[in-house]
């Protein structure tokens, strides 16, 4: 009778170790979440990781105190403030993902809902704002963590004034283009290509729902941009509408609609010639207009290959309805959207019923997942980030006038990390060897050691976008012409060809990946230079 107690209940613990596995298996398979700071100082409006592996971000001036004081008694005095004239909070810091650590930094003009983008030699150039910071441009060269690199503002100013804009590289490297913003349907350079140069009119960025508009770097040096629901082809050396593009079906899908847009990866097997975006969500038609905050989001994407003769928009829908969200370049080369809401708009007070589990996009298959859920809700200015270790740092949500520690959504000062399924795998390979610099064309050598090869190898570099409203403006991820794997020592060793040129990959530091089976390595920075 013993025995067979004691069998009994080595059965019963046999089952309760495989539903336990089984369990862990699922939960893996949805990611996880790590929370890295309480109180980061400053609500993240904007965020941009540079390439030491610090986080740019920055919210707006004209908030009144913040949680996070400058230091050394340091205080900004602006006449020009709307709410505090001499203000010793900081409204912009430096976040190191690692640690959690947080920099103040000083801010001098109004940042609220501007711009930026990355240099190739890795400065911040950030753009416009509101109030006295409405033509401001603002430079930022970043540090390692224990750096002390700050904000500097000149005098230059922008041709006019530009909020709710969106930044894109020009294939130099060394110049940006500007598009749109409130009261602003037009773009502008900085630098400018001449002294006195100024605006160029652009006549789709003006009505309603067009607010910091969609804008890529086609691999022919033209530029798509989408705004609302349309879109166009210019060329932006002549300042010509090259073509425009069919209206995408459904709702409206920029801010203060808030939908949220990608460039899927440009390939070698294309000959990176083959340029696709797909957009997702957005309030529902109407609901800015009309103030209707329980109106339900989308859940409507369109993929559209825009370098196609006839290209027309390819429809499918999310799993989750969602305003408000980011959409993120995976390494695995997968989507991923995560943030914002079910229902309402972009705005105060505007939208509920937030979005918490992230949803992942495979482009190949044109399948949906969605993974384990968050309990802080990101809604109005929170961001979304790649990091170089595969995670997404997670920032900002406030939806109020100013810091405000009440209500249902209270002003969010908490820093998270989601971790996709693929950090879980057992089976990542790990980089050691590559270059730090690349040349166009060039033909160079990565090692990498893992458990176990099996499947498909790659390399794949991701550029580091400034996020914003719903938007990573120049995000973009290109895949490199790969050789098969060979034994090299006690691991391996694969061939890849850089791109062939600065419209594919503009000359920037970039975050290198090498991905086997779906399963990235930790990403490495290397500057892609001309």
């Amino acid at each position: 009778m013993g025995r067979m107690m004691s069998s009994l209940q080595a059965g019963l613990f046999l089952q309760v170790v495989v539903v336990l596995q089984l369990l862990s298996s699922q939960a893996a398979a949805q990611g996880s979440w790590k929370l890295l700071n309480k109180n980061a100082g400053i609500a993240a409006m904007h965020a941009a990781v540079t390439h030491f592996d610090t986080v740019i971000m920055l919210d707006r001036t004209n908030i009144g105190p913040s949680a996070i004081k400058l230091p050394g008694g340091r205080c900004r005095k602006q006449p020009l403030e709307r709410i505090s004239k001499t203000d010793c909070f900081a409204h912009s810091v430096m976040f190191n993902p690692r640690n959690g650590g947080v920099r103040p930094l000083f801010v001098f003009t109004d940042t609220w809902c501007s711009s930026g983008q990355f240099f190739a030699n890795g400065m911040m150039v950030q753009t416009g704002g509101d109030f006295e910071g409405n033509r401001k441009i603002r430079t930022l060269a970043p540090c390692a963590a224990g750096g002390n690199c700050d904000w500097t503002e000149l005098k230059e100013p922008l041709a006019v004034g530009r909020w709710y804009s969106s930044n894109q590289l020009l294939p130099s490297g060394i110049r940006q283009i500007i598009v749109g913003g409130r009261a602003a349907a037009s773009y502008e350079f900085y630098p400018k290509r001449k002294p006195g140069e100024g605006a160029f009119k652009l006549g789709m960025l003006a009505g309603t729902d067009n607010l910091y508009p969609f804008v890529y770097l086609l691999p022919n040096g033209d530029l798509f941009i989408f705004a609302n629901r349309n879109s166009v082809q210019l060329n932006w050396g002549s300042g010509k509408v090259v073509r425009n593009y069919p209206i995408i079906p459904g709702n409206p899908r920029n801010y203060p609609s808030a939908g949220s847009a990608v460039l899927l990866p440009l390939t070698s097997q294309t000959g990176f010639g083959v340029a696709e975006v797909m957009i997702c969500g957005g309030a529902a038609a109407g609901a800015s207009r009309t103030g209707n905050v329980n109106a339900p989001a989308s859940a409507s994407c369109g993929r559209m290959v825009v370098t196609a003769g006839n290209p027309k928009w390819a429809m499918s829908n999310m799993p989750i309805r969602r305003t408000m969200g980011d959409m993120i370049n995976l390494p695995s080369g997968d989507v991923l959207i995560i943030n914002g809401a079910q229902n309402g708009f972009q705005g105060w007070g505007k939208a509920n019923n937030p979005a918490l589990n992230p949803v992942n996009y495979n482009p190949t298959t044109g399948r949906y997942q969605v993974f384990a859920k968050t309990n802080i809700p990101r809604l109005y200015h929170s961001t979304a980030n790649l990091l170089s270790d595969g995670r997404i740092l997670l920032a900002g949500s406030n939806t109020h006038q100013f810091y405000t520690y009440t209500g249902k959504f209270p002003t969010e000062l908490r820093v998270e990390a989601f971790s996709p399924p693929y950090l879980q795998n057992g089976n990542r390979p790990a980089m050691t060897g590559w270059p730090r610099t690349l040349k166009y064309k060039q033909v160079f050598v990565v090692t990498f050691n893992v458990p176990a090869r099996n499947g498909g190898v790659e390399v794949i570099m991701n550029s580091a976008p400034y996020v914003t409203h719903t938007y990573a403006q120049g995000q973009r991820q290109v895949k490199l012409k790969t050789t098969a794997p060979v034994k090299a020592g006690r691991g391996w060793s694969v061939q890849a060809t850089a791109v062939p040129g600065a419209t594919i990959a503009p000359p920037s530091y970039y975050i290198m990946f090498l991905v086997q089976n779906g399963i990235p390595s930790n990403g490495v920075w290397v500057k892609q230079n001309n």
